[in-house]
Order: structure tokens, then C-alpha cells, then sequence
């Protein structure tokens, strides 16, 4: 049997981080002397941090550079969370167990960076349960091209045709259907108003996800 793969957007869907991103990054403008709101953010949710503010340094002219301004976000953005008293998302705990019970290989692919990967698995106890962990900025572009999650699967030793990916972005499903893998959308309303319509199945919690359906020997509880 070909050896079947789990692949995890992190924000939004291991925790559910994207308000904690949203005041973050709104502050960070806010710090460079101009004004957003979320909906002015929404449509980055899954892009890489450097893509982000390549775009918004662009349209609104800020001078320091992408380095300097992701210094700034970065470290309040680890403030936060370590103040923010987050938990992990319901479900995910127990979807991880069943997937490594039934022989599934699972890793995270997500646009943030790895030191913000890695606080938030590390936070939740998650950090040595993934296989392989690949951050956007790791690869050569970031969500929506494939790159981030066609390299979670070449670590993970498995084909992209044998991977599942649960995301909650426009962006994220992009990318995963376009790394020619199947694709969960999870409605999360914290992630803004996200066209999930790409998605190969669209669940509005991780108790509903049809376990049965994806075809990786899981059974429904």
C-alpha cells in the first residue's frame, strides 16, 4: 500500500492564531505610521511573512526595510502568544493521535515563520509529533504556489497524490491543490471571509471531517 501522508496548516488550524495575527500585524502598520483594518489584511492570510510586506511596503511607501519591519512584528508576535494563553484548536490533539495510530505520515506546511512554528508546537507539547515541519520562507515561494507543501511531502518520503492537506485560506488551498494533493478547507471565522471553493471537502470543525472519505485507513469515531 502506498504510504499515505497528513499535512497541517499551522495558524488557523493547529491553533486558532489568526486574531492574534490580525491585532499584530494591524499594530505593526499602525507603529509605521498608517492605518489598516482586517479586512485590508485578509487577503495575505497564508502568504509568507516577506511576501506580505514586499506588498504593503509597496502600496504604502514604508521606509525601513522587510527585514526591519519583520523584526518588529516577529517580536511582538512572540510576546503575544506567550502571553495569549491560546489553546490548541478542538480536535486537533485527536485527530493527530488517530493519524499516527493508523500508520499516517503528518507534518506542518505553513507561511509562518519557523521560530513562530515551532513556539506555538512547542507551547502545545505538538513539536515532536510532526515528522516534518516546513516553513513558507523556506522555499523558493510561498502559498499560493506548491513549493511549501510539495517539500513536506519530499521530506516525508511520500508522492504529493498521497497527501491530504487541512487548511482554512484561499491561499493554502491553493497551494495544496496546486502541489497536486487533496484538500480540507476549515471554515474559521477568525481567518476572515476565505473562498474555500478550490477545496476537495469544506468542514466548518475538525469534528467534521470526513475521516472515512480521505481514504488514509481512518474510520469515523
Amino acid at each position: 500500500m502506498t504510504q499515505q501522508a497528513f499535512l497541517f496548516d499551522m495558524d488557523g488550524v493547529i491553533i486558532d492564531s489568526e486574531p492574534l495575527h490580525f491585532a499584530v500585524d494591524i499594530e505593526t502598520v499602525r507603529a509605521l505610521g498608517v492605518e489598516i483594518d482586517q479586512h485590508g489584511l485578509e487577503p495575505y492570510v497564508g502568504m509568507t511573512n516577506p511576501e506580505m510586506w514586499k506588498r504593503l511596503r509597496a502600496q504604502f511607501g514604508f521606509e525601513p526595510s522587510i527585514a526591519e519591519i519583520i523584526e518588529l512584528q516577529m517580536n511582538r508576535k512572540l510576546e503575544a502568544l506567550a502571553a495569549s494563553g491560546l489553546t490548541a484548536m478542538d480536535g486537533i490533539a485527536e485527530l493527530i493521535d488517530a493519524l499516527l495510530a493508523a500508520g499516517v505520515r503528518i507534518g506542518v506546511a505553513s507561511s509562518s515563520p519557523r521560530v513562530f512554528i515551532e513556539a506555538v508546537l512547542g507551547q502545545f507539547g505538538l513539536l515532536d509529533k510532526f515528522g516534518c515541519i516546513v516553513s513558507g520562507e523556506e522555499v523558493p515561494m510561498g502559498k499560493p504556489a506548491p513549493d511549501v507543501y510539495r517539500e513536506a511531502a519530499r521530506q516525508l518520503g511520500v508522492s504529493p497524490d498521497a497527501c491530504v492537506v487541512l487548511e482554512d485560506s484561499r491561499n493554502g488551498v491553493r497551494a495544496a491543490k496546486a502541489a497536486g494533493m487533496r484538500a480540507i478547507g476549515l471554515r474559521n471565522p477568525n481567518s476572515g471571509q476565505q473562498d474555500l471553493s478550490e477545496a476537495d471537502w469544506i468542514v466548518g470543525s475538525i469534528a467534521d471531517i470526513p475521516l472515512a472519505e480521505l481514504g488514509l485507513g481512518l474510520a469515523q469515531p
